[in-house]
């Protein structure tokens, strides 16, 4: 199996040192399937291309699984593994280039920092899924992607198409974050791995993903395929995905992938009855109950959203800033309606920012739609003559991410000196979180507290004490009616 690697940044040499391998050497790596050789097909000024070719051996396969394998006999022996791009060829990448995954070249630091033009090319690759799979996957993340079906045989076209594609990424992104791209998409696509996993794959995940997985809109497919669809590795991976001012509950509660999981084996046949097959999704329902329940429960994001917009526009405000915008969900939505003449975004957070402008694809947004949004960063806590002039400002799933003694100066920004007419914050209801079964503690690690129902409503009830507002509250998502509803909201108007 092959992988090329090319970039065109001048001088284009200079991939050799971010991926720390020469270009007039070809450099072999031993894998326990195999062995993974590094060389350069081109290496001028102008073009460099640098392959990763992978020779398995489907002996040596076999024996570094062990009995355990879940493949029947000839199937151990007689599969696509020594030729389409896998799971192995996902850990040859993680194992040849470490160093370069990892963001990191001590002898030409100014060149990790930036992205450059690259083109990236896999011959053949497993998509259980399609083209459209690999579209949805890597175009949000910046590239251009051009995936081309396989035909199961060139000479019989009415055969139809195989499931492998011809993949190809062009586009100017950090050679580091490529390399995790890749390694994480490798088996997703593929939707197996050749080995057994552990509790750390999730460690695994999160490491590779950082700065780009809990923004991906396809963040629940590619974490249940990558853990396998083990239910109790997602849960984990899911409770540690939320971002600052995203949020949590829409995958702690994950619906029900559209596809079968398949058993995680090395080989393409079915695996016996007796073999480690994911776990169901939704506990002991059975796939058409489970589907039928996600179809019928929307996320609570959406939810969220929805309950914001509906407040916003039910309050007549025509100019809105979203406080800690995060990834830029909220923004979206807002400027899909026109009624919004002026939509802003603020976080404290540069990365945030860059990913709400990519998923918002700034760069291509039609000019009547962008001369009304503005994306900024700026801090809630201090004062900021940017927030005032809007006629409602919007503080989703924010205030659980401020220490409690700087909530004072939050409140001072928002309602004593920005002062829009509206203001509408939604936050955790912590009695909810019995609800979440893999939850312990908090729904996000950067949370600094969880209110009750009665610790939100004191802290609201003091703020429009102090600032002249007055609030009203609504439930998002099913209310228990014992324990409320997972979201709470506030309507805070002034006067």
């Amino acid at each position: 199996m092959l992988l090329t690697i090319s970039t065109t940044t001048r001088p284009a040499t200079d991939l050799g040192f971010l991926l720390h391998k020469h270009p007039d050497r070809v450099q072999e790596f031993g894998q326990s399937f195999g062995v993974a050789r590094v060389f350069y097909p081109e290496a001028t000024p102008e073009r460099c291309t640098a392959a990763l070719m992978l020779e398995v051996d489907p002996i040596r396969l076999v024996r570094s699984r062990g009995a355990s394998s879940p493949d029947f006999s000839l199937g151990q022996y007689v599969n696509d593994r020594p030729y389409a791009a896998s799971s192995m060829l996902a850990v040859a990448l993680a194992d040849v280039f470490r160093t370069a995954r990892a963001g990191l070249c001590k002898a030409r630091p100014e060149l990790v920092a930036g992205p450059i033009e690259l083109e990236i090319t896999v011959p053949v690759l497993p998509c259980r899924g399609g083209p459209e799979l690999a579209h949805q996957l890597f175009e949000p993340l910046g590239w251009q992607v051009e995936a081309r079906a396989v035909p199961l045989d060139g000479g019989f076209p009415e055969w139809g198409d195989s499931r492998y594609v011809q993949l190809v990424l062009r586009g100017p992104v950090r050679l580091a974050d490529a390399l995790n791209h890749l390694y994480v998409m490798f088996p997703v696509l593929d939707d197996t791995k050749h080995y057994w996993m552990a509790s750390d794959e999730v460690d695994k995940l999160i490491r590779a993903g950082e700065g780009w997985l809990a923004s991906h809109p396809e963040r629940g497919r590619i974490t249940r395929r990558y853990l396998g669809h083990r239910r109790s590795l997602t849960g984990t991976a899911f409770a540690r995905l939320a971002e600052l001012g995203d949020d949590v509950e829409e995958d702690l509660e994950p619906p029900i992938e559209e596809e079968a999981a398949e058993p995680v084996s090395m080989g393409t046949a079915p695996a016996p009855q007796n073999s480690a097959v994911p776990e169901a999704a939704d506990g002991a329902q059975d796939a058409e109950g489970a589907v039928a329940e996600a179809t019928a429960r929307p996320p609570l994001n959406l939810l969220r959203r929805e309950a914001v917009v509906a407040a916003l526009a039910e309050a007549g405000a025509r100019t809105v800033i979203d406080l800690g915008c995060g990834s830029g969900q909220l923004v979206g939505e807002l400027l899909k309606n026109p009624e919004f003449a002026k939509v802003t975004g603020v976080d404290v957070s540069a990365r945030a920012l860059a990913v709400a402008a990519r998923r918002l694809k700034l760069d291509r947004m039609p000019d009547a739609r962008r001369a009304r949004l503005q994306l900024f960063q700026g801090a809630l806590t201090y004062t900021d003559e940017r927030f005032a002039g809007y006629d409602a400002a919007v503080l989703m799933e924010v205030v659980e991410h401020v220490d409690p003694p700087r909530l004072a100066a939050l409140a001072r920004v928002v309602f004593g000196t920005a002062r829009p007419r509206v203001v509408v914050v939604t936050t955790p209801n912590s009695e909810y979180n019995v609800r979440y079964e893999f939850l312990t503690g908090m729904r996000h690690p950067d949370h600094r507290f969880e209110w009750t129902r009665a610790e939100f409503t004191a802290w609201a009830e003091e703020v429009c004490q102090e600032y002249g507002y007055r609030v009203t509250y609504r439930p998002v998502g099913d209310a228990d009616p014992e324990i409320g509803p997972p979201t709470q909201m506030g309507v805070f108007s002034r006067g």
